[in-house]
């Protein structure tokens, strides 16, 4: 891993939140675009057992946190009673249908993983250079992950909205079945012994992309079938996750330019 963190997440603004058990459960039951359902966890589960179950038939994450968390979206307890979702301008796509698309259109799979990633900011470079050159889905864990709100399409320059973005709930799982693609995994992993140019890009492939501050999960790191390092003149201990990635992009973009 060879990136450094640098900016922290803002709160949602209250005009992009769906606020109350009520109207959340509405909201999904009509198909409306949600990133993430809160829910109080000092509240019995038995009170959001139909958003609970209606988020899980539309691949909705539901974080169970502290009232505090919810209360600091700047809305009174009377209001929200204990149920906030945050909307959502991106279409979440399925993974296996964006590799039949890119595959049916001849175009070789190459797409990024990642693994952690928080800061919005960040996130937003990353799909701006990921559209620019060339990936066609970005991989998402439907936890641990920075929200993909109107800052982070902001930073992206609209990228979010015109690349397709995969929530998925394993990680590890979704690395099985690009296997059974035929799609290989590379990790990008600071103590790797081979670097960028060493690895074959023109082949189907994923690249993971690890959290800033703890790296690639490490049995995540494991079922990958290589790891690679950015090679640099100088000692440094690490580069921006964005910086890194638009380096990797540009390498493998290089790579299938040639190859053509």
């Amino acid at each position: 891993m060879q990136y450094r963190k640098q900016y922290q997440q803002q709160r949602p603004k209250k005009n992009t939140l769906v606020i109350s058990p009520t109207q959340v459960l509405e909201a999904i039951q009509a198909g409306t675009a949600l990133d993430k359902v809160y829910i109080d966890q000092h509240l019995s589960e038995k009170n959001f057992t139909d958003i609970i179950i209606a988020a899980q038939q539309h691949n909705i994450p539901v974080l169970k946190v502290p009232v505090e968390k919810i209360n600091r979206f700047n809305i009174e307890p009377q209001e929200h009673q204990g149920c906030v979702a945050v909307l959502s301008k991106i279409v979440y796509q399925d993974v296996q249908q964006v590799i039949d698309h890119t595959v049916s259109n001849g175009i070789v799979p190459l797409l990024l993983i990642l693994d952690g990633i928080t800061d919005v900011r960040n996130i937003g470079a990353i799909a701006r250079s990921a559209y620019a050159l060339g990936v066609q889905a970005i991989i998402i864990p439907e936890k641990g992950v920075g929200a993909l709100n109107q800052d982070a399409i902001l930073t992206s320059a609209g990228a979010l909205e015109k690349i397709a973005i995969c929530r998925v709930k394993s990680l590890m799982k979704t690395v099985d079945d690009l296997h059974l693609n035929g799609i290989q995994v590379y990790a990008s992993e600071m103590t790797a012994t081979a670097t960028i140019h060493q690895v074959d890009f023109t082949q189907p492939c994923a690249i993971v992309l690890g959290s800033e501050d703890n790296g690639i999960y490490p049995a995540l790191l494991k079922i990958c079938d290589a790891t690679f390092a950015i090679p640099m003149q100088n000692q440094f201990e690490s580069l921006n996750v964005s910086v890194a990635t638009g380096i990797i992009l540009y390498e493998a973009s290089r790579q299938m330019q040639l190859s053509k």
